[in-house]
């Protein structure tokens, strides 16, 4: 199974994958389950953050990948017949798309939106997860429109290929696609 979750930052998000890719693996019997993280800090305050959730998934059995660029080598470390959780597409973005030598490419959705395609399409189960940075109305400079209009390319991508569509509100999940795939099987999962 292939599940796209998506909502507002710090709101459960990151929480309720976790939950969510733990039951899928072990309903589904792969043989590990991978967090695949994405964020690099920058600041104090990414720090906290990656400790957290460190804390959170601490003895859940999670085999932590770091892998901030390039999301297509997992395939090439992880074994494809397992459950792996990405979180997230948004640094992910940010890690490809502003690069560390302080250059910007802007054709960082393309080459994310082809890796992942590439993952999905070869592991087993995968919650990927993703924020909602679309619902303001305010005018952002170009290049920051640019990273909101690559991030909605990217989601959109994810949201095709994958079986159910979650959006993460206030820690309460709302299914967009795939209702029918988890009746019954949602109760098991959360």
């Amino acid at each position: 199974m292939k599940i796209f979750l998506s909502g507002g930052c710090k709101n459960g998000k990151s929480q309720h994958a976790q939950q969510l890719a733990k039951k899928l693996w072990m309903l589904s019997e792969t043989s590990s389950l991978y967090y695949i993280a994405t964020m690099e800090p920058v600041d104090a305050e990414d720090k906290g953050r990656i400790l957290k959730h460190q804390r959170e998934r601490d003895g859940w059995g999670f085999l932590t990948v770091e892998r901030p660029v390039d999301i297509e080598m997992i395939l090439d470390t992880c074994d494809h017949n397992s459950s792996f959780l990405l979180d997230s597409l948004t640094a992910l973005l940010a890690n490809e798309m502003f690069l560390r030598d302080g250059s910007v490419n802007e054709h960082a959705a393309e080459k994310i939106t082809k890796g992942l395609t590439r993952v999905m399409n070869s592991v087993k189960n995968i919650v990927i997860v993703s924020d909602y940075i679309y619902s303001d109305a305010f005018e952002y400079d170009p290049l920051t429109e640019k990273y909101r209009e690559s991030l909605a390319k990217i989601d959109q991508t994810a949201a095709k290929n994958c079986d159910a569509v979650l959006e993460i509100a206030y820690a309460n999940a709302i299914v967009h696609k795939g209702k029918e795939m988890l009746d019954g099987f949602y109760d098991k999962i959360l």
